[in-house]
């Protein structure tokens, strides 16, 4: 029986870090089996550069992605085992990529498959990027209506909303600087270009999308044994042919992370936990949800916090 009132949510690019991984494989044979198999599907050492980086390489979107979504499930793999997860959730949901790691863990696509998806995901968004320079930036201290606005004002698209009074914007670099000043006029406490190499969940992505239809058709999608909440919609999907539509849309429209989180309490959920490497949803989610408890498993220590 699910625990209706726990959620899973997995993490996206950003929470990367050499070494992740490392004490999962060498004391549980189920980490080693999902890494093995990784390194088998990707005819890659996938495993080596989680293990030990470097970080710079690590980083890179076509290698980031994978490695966090084969991390992500080798944590939820070990915690099932070692009894951390007793329950099944209400819920799962990911942020950005970690959508695609909360579809396999919901059983609405194998292992093998969204392993592909990823990276095919991670090449594609690369190859927008590189075709079509753009950024990203911080907005702190402004409301959705007003970052909205600031957008469409320079030519920007809001692309992620994280957390009350912070959120992404992206688009051509250009409008990401004026999207800046601007918001900074209309009372951002701060507008802070990000280290990104593209303008990722905006319409600078719709190459990406294009190609990611084509990989998405070729695989099986079935409906998840648990209800996933979409990053752009807010809600849960269990539609397979929804699940498809989500894979691609996401890519070109915004995270929008704070009525994800919003949708699982307003249905019962009132327990957390962040499955995979690093603590930034955790963070976030405190700032949502201020009485929900938060906690996270990313390595065998936190299996018993």
């Amino acid at each position: 029986m699910p625990d209706v009132s726990t959620a899973w949510v997995f993490p996206g690019q950003g929470s990367q870090e050499s070494g992740m991984g490392r004490d999962l494989y060498e004391a549980y044979a189920v980490a080693r089996e999902l890494y093995d198999r990784a390194d088998s599907v990707l005819d890659r050492p996938l495993s080596r550069l989680c293990f030990d980086g470097p970080d710079g390489e690590l980083s890179k979107t076509t290698n980031a992605q994978p490695a966090i979504y084969v991390t992500s499930l080798a944590c939820l793999a070990v915690a099932r085992e070692a009894a951390a997860l007793p329950h099944a959730p209400a819920f799962v949901a990911g942020h950005s990529l970690g959508e695609y790691t909360a579809l396999a863990a919901a059983g609405a696509v194998g292992f093998d498959d969204g392993l592909r998806l990823v990276e095919q995901r991670g090449k594609l968004t690369q190859a927008a990027a590189d075709a079509t320079p753009g950024g990203l930036a911080a907005v702190l201290g402004l409301d959705d209506a007003t970052a909205e606005a600031v957008c469409a004002a320079a030519g920007a698209e809001v692309c992620n909303i994280n957390s009350p009074g912070q959120l992404v914007i992206g688009g051509s670099k250009d409008a990401v600087a004026k999207a800046c000043a601007l918001a900074v006029e209309r009372g951002a406490r701060r507008a802070i270009p990000l280290d990104v190499g593209g303008a990722f969940h905006t319409s600078l992505m719709a190459p990406a999308a294009a190609g990611m239809r084509e990989a998405v058709d070729a695989i099986e999608v079935r409906a998840p044994a648990i209800p996933v909440v979409a990053n752009d919609r807010g809600s849960a999907i269990t539609d397979p042919a929804e699940i498809r539509t989500e894979l691609v849309y996401q890519l070109t429209h915004p995270v929008r992370w704070v009525q994800c989180v919003e949708y699982m309490g307003q249905h019962g959920v009132t327990e957390f936990i962040e499955i995979g490497p690093g603590r930034v949803l955790t963070g976030l989610i405190k700032r949502i949800a201020k009485d929900a408890h938060v906690r996270n498993i990313n390595g065998v220590a936190s299996l018993s916090t």
